[in-house]
């Protein structure tokens, strides 16, 4: 009776192709679990922004550390830069608007909130010589950038209670915030947010 093997060539060609597919298999997953990334910090940062906005209508006070346990002026928001210098090549901060002018004021001298009250209320019309409080810096899973702001960057996002009242700095009456992959910059999702309060996340 004759017995039959492999010959080298098939088990060289059956290995082959076994590590063909293990390769497909794995790019495969890499790339699923890269947008699934993109997809947890879309969702995530709505959730932030829904929580900023959830900390005006509370009318939340600010910390002690910030001067003085009382609501700031213009509120709270979500400050966004595209900054290619920053460690990520974004910065998103979440602050109190101490000195009500809807922005975040990023300046090398700092005031608390209780100070920037103080200086509003002794210079009424004067813009730009408080800096806001920064509550937290907010960053994406990793491989996930920032991709585009709108109106433009830096992009500051404001809610004042009771309602809120929701201001986009820079003007217009929606914001768009754009994420990507860092590798695939072609894969996009959005966040969009209106002046009546509706955030909504979606793929373009």
């Amino acid at each position: 009776m004759t017995q039959k093997g492999f010959t080298l060539i098939e088990l060289t060609v059956v290995a082959a192709i076994i590590g063909l597919l293990a390769a497909v298999i794995l790019a495969n997953y890499r790339g699923g679990e890269r947008q699934s990334a993109l997809l947890r910090s879309t969702h995530q940062l709505a959730q932030d922004l829904r929580r900023c906005e959830e900390m005006a209508i509370s009318s939340q006070k600010t910390l002690p550390a910030f001067g003085e346990e009382g609501f700031p002026r213009g509120g709270y928001g979500i400050y966004f830069k595209i900054d290619p210098e920053a460690p990520k090549g974004y910065r998103i901060i979440l602050f109190a608007d101490c000195d009500g002018e809807s922005d975040y004021d990023d300046l090398p001298t700092a005031r608390t909130c209780a100070e920037a009250k103080t200086y509003a209320e002794a210079h009424p019309g004067e813009l730009g010589n408080s800096r806001d409080e920064k509550i937290e810096a907010l960053t994406l899973e990793e491989g996930v950038i920032v991709k585009s702001l709108s109106p433009s960057s830096p992009l500051s996002i404001t809610f004042e209670p009771p309602d809120p009242t929701i201001t986009i700095f820079g003007g217009g009456d929606m914001a768009t915030i754009t994420l990507s992959l860092k590798d695939a910059p072609t894969i996009t999702r959005t966040i969009t947010i209106n002046k009546v309060g509706l955030i909504d996340t979606k793929k373009p």
